[in-house]
């Protein structure tokens, strides 16, 4: 168990005296006014009482709250920090996760005054650090120091009268005496700051800062605004013949982000130009019908597996023809944020010739890292999930991806891009 600091039982007494854990004003400036630095366990009925640290922040009108976690638990509702007025209903203002979304609101005596929540999931058992910042120009939301969500309404800590309750792991008003939206897992860290930090400081503040293209892919899929995927490659991405007339990952993809994810009226695009037969050197060549004609948002890529079996097409030309990939990508209108794909792997007696296909994977990982780019690496996550052996039940002919194997694809892809639901059809179909 770790150290706790103040950590008390729902409706309790304290279950522990304080054991050296630090929740401390410091003066106003550079560094956060508070800051609690103690990770503490909590079970999803307990929480850590800073109320004596309310004052501080009460008169707010703009500033950044940071909480680095990690969750153990896919409850409903978690509070991360949540500062409240516990002598009314509904006056708080409260970070937390609902569902696994990220969530920030503002409540004056049941108003409304801002209630905005991402679509990509946090609650992954993963160590996440969000932050929200506020000021005259709007809110926005932040993972891993990254911006993924923004909105023009700005209320702050300043917004809510009569803030004398503070927590960690719950929040309380008058009708939840005792609390409500108890968090499950660990909180790292939880600070606050009296002046909007920029990027490179929110960066600073974050044990394991995402890509910043992982928050550019976050603010397509949070956004309302229209988006064009386009996902490319050769025939596993093509999906025709092997899937056996249920659907590729390409269409499964279209499932969760046209219908799942409620993007308004299912305007966002996806097309799939991948061409069997492909290799790296096609794509190359055939870039602007493939690629540039759709004027995309975001290009996906997965490439190799017939680069191994062409001549001439070697582990060197196939990382010389990712990064002219990548950098297309980038270079057209609106700077489109490429994702690498590594191909599944296959099954070595029936494809003796494309038993390398490993190095292929890790090229790929190699340039996604030169590139700071989003890599979702198929190869090793099917070797990973069935103890280092290729699990043939999700092949077809021993190279092709069955209807099976796409949905491992596109489970493996959600989850990489952050929007792994429980209760989603894709994400929970089970495929006999």
């Amino acid at each position: 168990m770790r150290r706790r600091s103040m950590l008390f039982a729902a409706g309790a007494a304290a279950l522990s005296t304080q054991l050296g854990g630090r929740a401390f004003a410091a003066a106003t400036g550079s560094g956060p006014i508070l800051d609690h630095t103690t990770p503490v366990d909590l079970d999803g009925s307990e929480y850590v009482d800073l109320s004596n640290r309310a004052g501080v922040l009460a008169p707010l009108t703009a500033g950044t709250i940071v909480v680095t976690f990690r969750t153990t638990s896919h409850n409903q509702a978690m509070t991360l920090i949540s500062a409240s007025d516990p002598t009314a209903p509904s006056s708080n203002i409260t970070l937390n996760l609902s569902g696994g979304a990220l969530q920030f609101s503002v409540r004056e005596n049941g108003a409304v005054l801002v209630n905005v929540m991402t679509r990509t999931r946090y609650d992954d058992g993963e160590l996440h650090t969000v932050a929200v910042t506020v000021d005259a120009s709007g809110t926005r939301l932040h993972a891993g120091g990254r911006t993924v969500f923004e909105t023009a309404a700005h209320p702050f800590f300043g917004s809510v009268s009569k803030l004398t309750a503070l927590s960690l792991g719950r929040n309380t008003d008058s009708d939840h005496p005792g609390g409500e939206w108890f968090c499950t897992g660990t909180i790292e860290r939880a600070a606050v700051w009296d002046r909007v930090l920029s990027e490179s400081e929110l960066v600073a503040q974050c044990p394991r800062p995402d890509l910043a293209d992982l928050g550019r892919l976050s603010v397509v899929l949070n956004s309302d605004t229209p988006a064009t995927w386009v996902i490319t490659g050769d025939s596993i991405t093509h999906g025709a013949l092997h899937t056996n007339g249920r659907r590729s990952y390409p269409e499964h993809w279209t499932e969760r982000v046209r219908w799942e994810l409620g993007k308004p009226k299912n305007r966002d695009f996806v097309i799939d130009s991948g061409v069997s037969g492909a290799t790296s050197a096609e794509l190359v060549a055939q870039f602007a019908q493939r690629v540039t004609a759709f004027a995309p948002h975001v290009v996906s890529i997965m490439i190799g597996t017939n680069d191994i079996a062409t001549s001439g097409l070697g582990p060197d030309t196939y990382r010389s023809n990712l990064v002219s990939l990548v950098r297309s990508v980038r270079a057209l209108p609106g700077s489109p944020v490429p994702v690498l794909q590594a191909p599944n792997p296959v099954d070595p007696a029936k494809w003796p010739g494309r038993v390398e296909l490993s190095g292929y994977a890790r090229v790929m990982g190699e340039v996604a890292a030169q590139e700071n780019t989003v890599f979702v690496d198929h190869y090793n996550d099917w070797l990973t999930g069935n103890g280092g052996q290729v699990p043939l039940s999700l092949l077809s002919d021993g190279l092709h991806p069955n209807e099976r194997g796409h949905h491992r694809i596109v489970l493996k892809m959600i989850r990489a891009l952050r929007i792994f639901e429980a209760d989603s059809r894709v994400c929970s179909l089970n495929i006999p």
